[in-house]
C-alpha cells in the first residue's frame, strides 16, 4: 500500500428529480452547463488539476449520456496505468440491489480500493459546481494525522437549516453531525456561521474499508447520515474549510469560495448566470485551472447581424439577426433574424425561429421555437405548456434528435 497514492471515487449516480425534465433522460451529472460543459466536469477537473489521475466514476441512474460523455471527454494517457477515469455501473455482486446510498456504492466497489491499494480514497460527488485544490485538502488531512477529513463551507447560521451542518472543536477536530438543523452548532471563530459538509471526504483506506464493512453489517446505507456520525469519538475526524482553498487565476472580482449546489431548477440557472458579466461571480476562463470538457468539431460561432451583452456562445452556432442578452447559448445553434432572448439557457442543436421572444427560459436539447412564439411572458399561459420552476424559470424538456445538417436549414 503506498501512503502517497490517492484513489479517487466519485459518486456519480444522482437521479437529480428536483432538475426535472433536464434528467428526464439523462442523470444530473450529466446535464450540459455553462456553453461546452457538463456539471461532472467540475470534479473531475478539479482532481485532475490537484494531481489525482486514479478515478473511478460511479454511475446509475439514466446513465448512457454520462458513459458516453466521459468516453469523449475524459480518456486520459493509456500508457500508464494509474491514470484513468473508469465508469463504474452497478455490478450487483452483493444482490439484486443498485446502489442504495453513498456508502452502499462505494462498500459494493471496496474490490476496486482493495485491489489498487491506495494510501487514501478522496469520496466526491459529482454533482456541484466550484473549484478545489484538493491538494490542499490532503496536506491539511495528513498534517491532523487524520483518520477523515469532511470538506466544510462556511455557511451563515440562517441558511444552516438547508444543510448537514458539522460541530467542530477549536482544532477543526469534528464533535457532531446534524442533518438540517433548526439550531445548528456554530464555527468556533464565527458564532454567525457554521460548517456544512460539502460531501467531499477522504479517508485513510483501512479506516474506510473498516467503516464500510462495519455499515454494511448495521444495515447502514449512506456516508453523512449513517457512517461518519457512528465514527465520531472512535476515529479521527476533521474539517477542512473549503474557504480557505486556494486557486490559482481567481479573478479579485470572482466570489471566494464559490461553490453550488445545483439541485434545483432555479439554483442550476443561477450559477449558470452567475458565470455572465463583466465581472462574473464564477469566471470560468481561468489557463491556471481550467475545467476541461469534450472538444467540439463544429467552427467558431458565426454572427451575421447580431447584437449581443453579458452572453456565452458554443460553437458552432450562428446568430442571423438576433438580440441576446445575459444569456447562455451552447453549441450548434441557429438564430433566425428578430429573435429576442434574455436571460435564458439554449442548449445545443436548438432552433430559435424568426421573431421568437424568449424571457427567462431554458431550453433543452433539439428544440425548435416556432416563428412569433412568445416563452416567458404569460405565466398562466407557460405553466400549461411547459415546466415552471418556484422562481419563475420556464423550462423546456429534450426534444427528439435530428441531424446536425437540419439545424441549419
Amino acid at each position: 500500500m503506498s501512503d502517497e497514492r490517492v484513489l479517487a471515487m466519485v459518486l456519480a449516480g444522482g437521479e437529480g428529480t428536483r432538475l426535472a425534465p433536464l434528467t428526464s433522460e439523462r442523470s444530473k451529472p450529466a446535464v450540459p452547463f455553462g456553453a461546452r460543459y457538463r456539471i461532472v466536469d467540475f470534479v473531475l477537473s478539479n482532481l485532475i488539476n490537484s494531481g489525482i489521475y486514479s478515478i473511478y466514476l460511479l454511475v446509475q441512474y439514466k446513465s448512457q449520456s454520462l458513459i458516453e460523455h466521459v468516453r469523449n471527454a475524459w480518456v486520459l494517457s493509456p500508457i500508464l496505468r494509474d491514470h484513468f477515469v473508469t465508469v463504474v455501473p452497478p455490478q450487483m455482486r452483493e444482490g439484486p440491489d443498485w446502489f442504495q446510498g453513498t456508502a452502499d456504492a462505494v462498500y459494493q466497489n471496496l474490490s476496486l480500493v482493495t485491489d489498487a491499494a491506495p494510501g487514501h480514497v478522496a469520496i466526491f460527488g459529482a454533482d456541484h459546481v466550484y473549484r478545489m485544490d484538493v491538494s490542499q485538502m490532503l496536506a491539511f488531512h495528513r498534517a491532523q494525522n487524520a483518520d477523515i477529513t469532511v470538506a466544510a463551507l462556511p455557511v451563515p447560521v440562517a441558511e444552516a437549516s438547508a444543510f448537514g451542518i458539522i460541530g467542530t472543536a477549536a482544532d477543526g477536530r469534528i464533535t457532531s453531525f446534524v442533518e438540517k438543523p433548526k439550531e445548528p452548532p456554530t464555527m468556533p471563530s464565527d458564532a454567525s456561521r457554521a460548517y456544512a459538509s460539502i460531501g467531499n471526504y477522504l479517508f485513510r483506506t483501512e479506516v474506510l474499508v473498516e467503516a464500510l464493512r462495519a455499515a454494511r453489517a448495521r444495515g447502514e446505507r449512506d456516508f453523512g447520515r449513517d457512517v461518519l456520525p457512528h465514527l465520531v469519538g472512535s476515529k479521527r475526524l476533521f474539517a477542512y474549510d473549503f474557504a480557505r482553498n486556494e486557486i490559482p487565476g481567481v479573478h479579485v472580482s470572482e466570489e471566494r469560495g464559490y461553490w453550488r449546489d445545483v439541485g434545483t431548477l432555479d439554483a442550476y440557472f443561477a450559477a449558470n448566470m452567475d458565470m455572465l458579466g463583466e465581472a462574473p461571480r464564477f469566471n470560468l476562463f481561468n489557463p491556471r485551472w481550467p475545467i476541461k470538457s469534450s472538444s467540439h468539431p463544429a467552427p467558431a460561432a458565426n454572427f451575421v447581424r447580431a447584437s449581443v451583452e453579458c452572453s456565452q456562445v458554443g460553437t458552432g452556432t450562428i446568430v442571423r439577426g438576433g438580440r441576446i442578452r445575459n444569456s447562455v447559448v451552447r453549441r450548434e445553434v441557429m438564430i433566425e433574424d428578430d429573435v429576442e432572448l434574455e436571460d435564458c439557457i439554449i442548449m445545443d442543436y436548438c432552433v430559435i425561429r424568426r421573431g421568437a421572444r424568449l424571457r427567462r427560459v431554458i431550453v433543452d436539447r433539439y428544440n425548435e421555437i416556432a416563428a412569433g412564439e412568445r416563452i416567458g411572458f404569460d405565466a398562466v399561459a407557460d405553466r400549461k405548456r411547459f415546466t415552471v420552476s418556484p422562481g419563475g424559470i420556464v423550462v423546456l424538456p429534450l426534444a427528439p434528435a435530428r441531424s446536425a445538417a437540419s439545424v441549419y436549414q
